[in-house]
């Protein structure tokens, strides 16, 4: 009997894609000339240290509406290309927003990190829903979005900000263990190096409608349906609240 052998073939629709099968020539009927002709002729032996089974893992970078020119440079710099490749990211999408520094594109196919960009688009949701790891700068937008995905977070702080109250707040839901925190893009390599996705706790938004009860009881207005007529019309309490919609809007 022949040991078991494993072999790699690449999916003719995607060469970037690999399987591993699992071959006993005896019960295939292959003779041991054939069984190994065809060892030879395959690819190589799966190797997960040398990437060939490496899981399609995506980052995306984003800086909101405006540049953060230092993000994207430090998120293209090889230090950090390096470590997200090491943490078994596959690919890089970065939005560079209205910034001037332009990535350099890097298609993957020699195994290394795939990298592209964009400026803008109509909606991030898609691109934070593929991801398996999102970059941000510190705009409350962005973070929120990417924490109600359930999404692990790297916040990264423009610390040419004058007014930098954003930076308060990535550090408050940082210290909660909700996402994790960069100084700066000089601390971005580090800060992808150190942490440990395991710790994060998840998100949970806030219920809007206790503060929203308070203020409807603070001005006089009555809940929804206090006070409607037996047929449906609207009597003076039967009126819903704007502030509550105000705020279910809000902290939606």
């Amino acid at each position: 009997m022949f040991q078991e052998h494993y072999y790699s073939t690449a999916r003719a629709s995607n060469p970037q894609s690999f399987r591993a099968e699992k071959v006993n020539p005896d019960q295939a009927g292959l003779s041991r000339a054939c069984f190994f002709r065809l060892a030879e002729d395959s690819p190589k032996p799966l190797s997960v240290t040398e990437g060939e089974m490496r899981e399609r893992k995506g980052v995306f970078v984003t800086v909101g509406t405006t540049s953060f020119d230092k993000l994207v440079a430090a998120v293209d710099s090889e230090p950090v290309k390096a470590a997200l490749f090491r943490r078994g990211f596959s690919h890089l999408q970065i939005q560079i927003g209205r910034g001037t520094y332009i990535p350099s594109k890097v298609s993957g196919e020699d195994g290394e990190l795939e990298v592209d960009y964009f400026t803008f688009s109509p909606t991030i949701a898609d691109h934070l829903t593929a991801a398996s790891l999102v970059i941000s700068h510190a705009g409350s937008g962005s973070i929120f979005e990417t924490l109600r995905l359930g999404k692990p977070l790297v916040v990264v702080v423009n610390e040419d900000l004058m007014d930098n109250h954003q930076a308060e707040l990535a550090e408050e839901l940082a210290d909660r263990k909700h996402l994790f925190f960069a100084r700066g893009p000089h601390l971005l390599a580090q800060t992808i190096e150190s942490m440990d996705l395991e710790s994060l706790v998840p998100y949970t938004p806030g219920n809007p409608k206790n503060i929203a009860d308070q203020i409807d009881a603070f001005f006089g207005f009555s809940s929804p349906g206090e006070g409607s007529d037996q047929k449906g019309g609207e009597g003076e309490g039967a009126s819903v609240s704007k502030i509550s919609k105000l705020f279910s809007f809000l902290f939606r």
